[in-house]
């Protein structure tokens, strides 16, 4: 969708004798049925003028096209401003501008990344227009069947170059979108690098093919996928997982031929391979389906979609990646096929506040033909997770879709045993199995008297970067202000959370081994050793493990809203308390595939896990001397 468009004629016209920003206001209210903030309205202001600037040359004729705040179909990004012409052997050619006010930024390590202010991680302007290019080309069929030719560049007119933005660390996507800077040069560089494309004009007709171009994925973004999820060997399906993989293709085929709608919901525990199914998924690609893999949590995506990406050539699969929550306002059956990790923590509202949308999971279901929901109901972790079967079930009922059940039942994750998951749900009281003991369950599980011991302990299993630590949520954040603090302090013990610059990625990072996560950054996602820090939101009374939600840090969200629920139902704010924050250290002691270290702030919970260690031990003894 395109909010506004014009010739260039009309829209230096428009600059000169009319306020340009409020014109682009009354078209987007116009095309979107909604507003934009003050904020957006004086960036049009300041940034369109910069544009009109570089439009006004006798070399770029006035009937080449030019679009203000074209949106991506199936996503909410918005491209700033699309020129469009043809050149001087009359092909069809698209300009994409990225414009920034931006006049100083701070670079990071990390790929194709900056920082606008501390702690604020962006990426760089060139890999964005870059990657909205790499959108189009790999969706669009004007685009990657060779109809129209795409030109991204970035445009920062208040930035004086000073060997940061244009340092060598971003060249890679520099030489992909041109970046230009506020110098005399630049502008006329700009100003040659627009008319190189549109020398000819006639910009109307490719603005036309380029909206009302087809959406379904090009045959070369197929074969990307394919061939990087068969040559990577983390993304191998076993036995089970091949079978649920082949009947979930199998109903996004049925959907896409018969145009009903199908739901399929895989159930499965902590390393039943559910997000490996997930992401093999979009092999559906190669069906001619668009797919997108989706989940509420970042880290997953961000993990997954960095194993599969791997280097900066393949960074435009990025877009096969998305948040549950940016599916408000899209139109029936927009995909084909949406894969759902995670599914028991999507939430009933979207947005920064909580305030968009109806349900995330009705806006899944009815945004796609085929929506697959991967779930495991007991990792619900925050006091919003509304992700069950049930309201799958009635959502895709309500939809009149086929629904289809499987399960994941094979660990793959806690030495390959449910064994010690059924323990884990004894010893932590979320309910009563008959796996007392960790009697012929090859998994190490230590208790440590004291954090220090245990994260060099954990580090000591570091090996191939497969080993981290993790807590409850019960220290504040302070080292995200002022990096030289301190977050966890326990005596002696100090330790940060995991670092800004790490962000989604903290659980693969090699220098996260030093810091200490959280729920958020490794939900999802498996190393061989886990280390958990159990805070002093879970204690010992009487033989009852016991949950403190005050205890939480004040800032964790997961609790969000239980001070306000505890008031008026006391009862039923304890008793989703007592749920989330169990099946937080359930999920964080279900991340180790070989072992899982613990320590408690509270001796008499370390004394009672020991305890049960010991207990078994007592009956494997009494059962050797019976032999």
């Amino acid at each position: 969708m395109i909010v506004y468009q014009a010739d260039k004629e009309s829209f230096l016209r428009q600059c000169n004798d009319e306020e340009i920003e409020e014109v682009i206001r009354a078209s987007f209210k116009a095309a979107t049925k909604g507003d934009v903030g003050e904020s957006e309205v004086r960036s049009w202001r300041e940034s369109l003028r910069y544009v009109a600037r570089a439009l006004s040359h006798h070399s770029i004729p006035n009937d080449i096209g030019v679009a203000v705040e074209f949106i991506l179909p199936q996503s909410k990004k918005r491209i700033d401003v699309v020129l469009t012409g043809h050149a001087e052997d009359g092909s069809p050619h698209v300009i994409i501008v990225e414009l920034k006010q931006w006049s100083t930024i701070k670079p990071t390590k990390r790929d194709a990344i900056v920082e606008l202010r501390e702690g604020q991680p962006l990426v760089h302007p060139s890999y964005q227009a870059w990657s909205y290019a790499a959108f189009l080309e790999g969706f669009n069929e004007a685009v990657h069947e060779g109809k129209l030719q795409l030109h991204p560049c970035a445009y920062l007119h208040n930035y004086v170059p000073d060997g940061v933005i244009d340092s060598p660390h971003y060249q890679p996507y520099i030489e992909r979108a041109p970046l230009f800077l506020k110098s005399t040069g630049d502008l006329e560089r700009l100003r040659s690098f627009i008319s190189q494309y549109t020398s000819k004009g006639d910009g109307a007709t490719v603005l036309a093919e380029l909206e009302n171009g087809r959406i379904r994925p090009s045959k070369a973004l197929a074969d990307d996928v394919h061939r990087l999820l068969k040559g990577n060997s983390s993304f191998a399906l076993l036995d089970e997982q091949k079978h649920v993989f082949e009947a979930a293709k199998a109903a996004c085929a049925q959907a896409h031929a018969s145009g009903k709608p199908r739901v399929v919901i895989v159930e499965g525990g902590p390393g039943t391979g559910k997000s490996i199914v997930a992401v093999n998924l979009l092999a559906a690609l190669r069906d001619g389906l668009t797919v997108k893999y989706i989940s509420k949590n970042a880290a997953p995506r961000a993990v997954y979609s960095n194993t599969l990406i791997q280097t900066p050539e393949n960074a435009h699969l990025v877009h096969l990646f998305g948040g549950s929550g940016s599916f408000t306002e899209s139109a029936q059956n927009a995909y084909d096929v949406l894969v759902v990790d995670e599914a028991h923590r999507l939430t009933e509202k979207s947005g920064f506040y909580g305030n968009l949308g109806t349900h995330q999971i009705q806006e899944l279901i009815n945004a796609a033909l085929c929506s697959v929901f991967f779930i495991d109901e007991d990792q619900r972790v925050t006091l919003k997770d509304v992700g069950t079967k049930e309201a799958i079930r009635d959502f895709a009922i309500a939809r009149g879709a086929t629904v289809e059940e499987y399960v994941l039942s094979s660990q793959f994750r806690c030495a390959g045993s449910d064994g010690y998951l059924a323990w884990l749900d004894d010893v932590l009281q979320i309910r009563t199995t008959a796996n007392t003991t960790l009697e012929e369950i090859n998994y190490d599980f230590q208790v440590f008297d004291d954090p220090a011991t245990l994260h060099t302990a954990i580090e000591a299993k570091n090996s191939g970067n497969r080993a981290r630590v993790v807590a409850g949520y019960c220290w504040p954040w302070n080292s995200k202000k002022n990096s030289k603090e301190m977050d966890i302090v326990i005596g002696n013990y100090r330790r940060q959370w995991n670092l800004n610059e790490d962000g989604s990625l903290w659980i693969i990072s090699p220098e996260s081994i030093d810091q200490v996560g959280c729920i958020h950054t490794c939900q999802g996602l498996e190393v061989d050793y886990i280390g958990v820090i159990i805070g002093p939101d879970l204690v010992m009374e009487d033989g009852a493990l016991m949950t403190v939600p005050r205890a939480r840090d004040r800032h964790d969200k997961t609790m969000k809203g239980y001070v306000k629920l505890s008031k008026s139902h006391p009862a039923h704010a304890a008793e989703l308390a007592d749920t989330i924050i169990k099946n937080t250290y359930r999920t964080l002691m279900t991340r180790g595939m070989k072992g899982c270290y613990v320590y408690a702030t509270d001796p008499q919970v370390a004394a009672y896990f020991r305890a049960r260690l010991q207990h078994a031990a007592a009956i494997e003894r009494a059962v050797e001397v019976e032999a």
